[in-house]
């Protein structure tokens, strides 16, 4: 069984889960921490049939290409969150409903890691190219009020890293633990 990696539930304690995800980035650069993501969600998955792909470890957990799902979702709306931030005043941020929107059709696994690569990679691009004096521009998300840029940035990271841990815990479950040389 999984081990949960964050507490808080994100609608019920909005501000517990903020905590949390700050807490998991630490003091580490969001950028570093979201390429160093990317790469490693890359690398751990690499070779990954669809078959074990598409195997939950329990029947209420997420598979690989479940949790690839979820992380599109969320880096989809971070797309968007940071864009109003940037470019509106004090724009309206609103929540979702993860366990709603996963439900929805998504392409193939391999298809769906390319998406997730372009867009991840689109949204590094703006975080490097976004001045300093931007970084405290901030919108009203409707459940953890006023998020700035660099907030939804940090959280953004915590997210990608409590998600990497959970990944090692699904590929634990699918496949059993990792040998010392890793995945052939």
């Amino acid at each position: 069984m999984e081990e949960r990696i964050i507490a808080a539930d994100p609608v019920a304690d909005p501000q517990g889960y903020r905590r949390e995800l700050l807490a998991l980035l630490g003091d580490d650069d969001p950028l570093d921490v979201l390429t160093a993501t990317l790469r490693a969600f890359e690398e751990r998955t690499r070779g990954l049939s669809a078959e074990l792909a598409s195997m939950r470890p329990e029947p209420r957990e997420w598979s690989v290409a479940e949790l690839l799902g979820h992380l599109w979702d969320a880096e989809v709306t971070y797309a968007f969150r940071a864009r109003a931030i940037l470019a509106q005043d004090r724009p309206q941020l609103i929540g979702y409903d993860q366990e709603a929107w996963a439900t929805l059709a998504r392409p193939p696994y391999g298809e769906l890691l390319a998406a997730f690569t372009a867009l991840r990679t689109a949204n590094l691009a703006l975080i490097r190219g976004t001045p300093a004096g931007l970084w405290d521009r901030f919108g009203i998300h409707e459940e953890r009020g006023p998020t700035s840029f660099r907030v939804a940035t940090e959280e953004i990271a915590g997210h990608a890293r409590a998600h990497l841990l959970q990944l090692d815990q699904t590929l634990a479950a699918v496949r059993g633990p990792r040998p010392p040389g890793g995945y052939a």
